[in-house]
């Protein structure tokens, strides 16, 4: 019989945490208990700790498509099966957005029997971090407003005024508005808008912090407009960063859970992937290395987009090497790829797949020769997937030298990712990486830019509007051309335009607006049409999602 991801995880029997902190060498006094099956750990245990770093394995994908890959479920069915095989491993992972679970997405705790638990805790509220996110945000978007009213001494321009409200949820009528209305007592009157809690810079700035005082120092450095002859106005200016740090003293400490297995996980940030940096905190991957001898840890969408942020920008600023690299595809999602419609996929379709595969071979390239990392494919296996087509895929892995190794976790957990998790286990022992980066800090923006089109998207080059352009020439003018790019793209395609499948070529990508997000320290670079604040589907998930008379949540997936 069928059962949901959330009725397989309420049969889970969870370990109390104190359990799973011991599986996670994390001693008692270290942590801090939400109820029996939740915690925070204290940041102190870093410095505490003389533990070697484990390794470090990164698990990416393919281009998404609405066929599904399982990326979240693969990475913690393959920290199952490392644990069925008798290794100390921890897993790291994103927190869900409230957006996406009440709208199209859903859950985002994994799936099948490959789940973190207590899923509805961690799907909807957990640990109150995104709150507390969403609280730093608006105290200064309060201050700032504030300013203005009480006088305006640093002479802030409102029509330049570049930081937003914010709130978890998807709500498309917050995108623009117009506040402080109502006479001179209720504000100045001016344009505003709102954007997902985890499109802030302060869900950015968080996880990349390695500590309280570096969170503090990069709260200071966020520029929340200009003033009236052009000059950055920031949060240190406006007195605000001290209290926004004691709002989040305790959302920067990771959250500590389990997996359906009891394998321990650290749960924590999650900024989006076509906005942000698409990564879990800098704080939970380095606990993750420190407590096990092998650290899972996953990034957002595909690996043009999660994988180059967290190669180019996380491991950069918080100075990690990654030993191995899983890249998550799936013959239904490659065979969209290839063309076909989603009521199509249940056929073997070998022309379908031989037009889709690319993509896959795209990513797989990228990572073993721009990134030079050892690499493995794990194709999540559907009922119906021919041995035809899986055939054909590890032919074609073959050729790059690449392995390709079955994943059955969604459907049987642990003992589905034990193979997986060998192949990950032999990369990490006998094959050596050169890491390597896309682009180094020292050449400008724009050399930045289209190192990535070219390097790891397959384009031709970039088309950089006027408006884009000024702004790259005043944030040089800034001193901000050293730092990182971040680029704000689609997920549906290496290219910026979402119709273009597989691994489309003879392509440039539109730079249409250049920002700093001068906290996190990268440069955002928006192509195509972006949004920081979602919509609701026609249907949203939360229409499906109900509670009973003893607290029991369902329609929750």
């Amino acid at each position: 019989m069928y059962k949901s991801d959330i009725e397989i995880a309420q049969e889970c029997v969870m370990q109390p945490i104190t359990e799973i902190a011991k599986a996670a060498n994390v001693d008692e006094k270290y942590i801090e208990q939400y109820g029996k099956y939740k915690a925070k750990i204290d940041l102190a245990l870093l410095n505490d700790t003389n533990r070697e770093n484990g390794k470090l394995v990164l698990v990416t994908a393919i281009t998404p498509t609405p066929a599904g890959e399982g990326k979240t479920t693969t990475t913690i069915g393959l920290a199952d099966g490392l644990k069925k095989i008798g290794k100390n491993v921890t897993v790291a992972l994103r927190e869900p957005s409230l957006g996406p679970v009440f709208g199209v997405k859903g859950g985002a705790a994994g799936g099948g029997y490959a789940q973190v638990v207590p899923m509805e805790d961690i799907n909807l509220h957990f640990t109150g971090d995104f709150h507390a996110i969403g609280a730093a945000n608006n105290l200064l978007a309060a201050m700032l407003d504030n300013h203005i009213q009480q006088g305006n001494a640093l002479g802030i321009d409102v029509k330049k005024i570049t930081w937003k409200r914010c709130v978890d949820m998807n709500d498309r009528q917050l995108r623009n508005v117009i506040d402080g209305l109502g006479g001179r007592m209720q504000g100045v009157p001016r344009e505003d808008g709102f954007d997902i809690t985890v499109a802030s810079e302060i869900m950015a700035v968080l996880c990349l912090s390695n500590s309280i005082t570096d969170l503090k120092e990069r709260l200071s450095r966020i520029i929340v407009g200009y003033t009236y002859d052009d000059k950055p106005v920031t949060c240190g200016e406006l007195k605000a960063a001290g209290a926004m740090t004691a709002l989040l003293k305790d959302a920067i400490k990771p959250n500590l859970v389990q997996t359906l297995e009891g394998t321990p996980a650290f749960v924590h940030g999650g900024p989006f992937a076509n906005i942000a940096h698409g990564c879990n905190s800098v704080m939970a991957t380095k606990l993750a290395l420190k407590m096990g001898d092998y650290a899972i840890t996953e990034a957002g969408f595909g690996a043009d987009l999660g994988a180059e942020k967290f190669l180019d920008i996380k491991c950069r600023m918080a100075e990690l090497t990654p030993d191995a690299v899983v890249i998550v595809a799936t013959v239904r999602a490659l065979k969209m790829h290839g063309g076909l419609a989603k009521t199509e996929l249940g056929n073997e379709d070998l022309v379908a797949l031989e037009k889709g595969i690319p993509n896959l071979l795209r990513h797989v390239s990228n990572i073993k020769n721009v990134y030079k990392l050892p690499c493995v494919v794990a194709v999540n296996r559907f009922p119906t997937d021919t041995d035809n087509e899986i055939d054909f895929i590890i032919a074609k892995c073959k050729e790059l030298g690449v392995n390709t190794v079955l994943s059955t976790v969604w459907a049987e957990g642990g003992n589905g990712g034990i193979d997986l998790a060998k192949e990950v286990v032999r990369l990490c022992e006998e094959e050596k990486g050169d890491f390597t980066f896309a682009y180094e800090l020292d050449g400008t923006i724009e050399e930045k830019i289209e190192a990535v089109v070219k390097k790891v998207y397959g384009g031709d080059g970039i088309n950089i509007l006027p408006a884009a352009k000024k702004q790259i020439a005043q944030l040089t003018e800034l001193g901000f051309a050293n730092c990182p790019v971040c680029m704000a793209k689609t997920q549906y395609s290496f290219s910026d335009d979402p119709a273009k499948l597989g691994a489309p070529d003879g392509f440039t990508v539109t730079i249409k607006n250049v920002k700093v997000s001068a906290g996190a320290g990268f440069i955002v670079v928006l192509t195509g049409d972006i949004m920081t604040m979602p919509g609701l589907p026609k249907v949203p998930a939360a229409e499906k999602i109900d509670v009973d008379e003893n607290g029991k949540i369902t329609g929750l997936f």
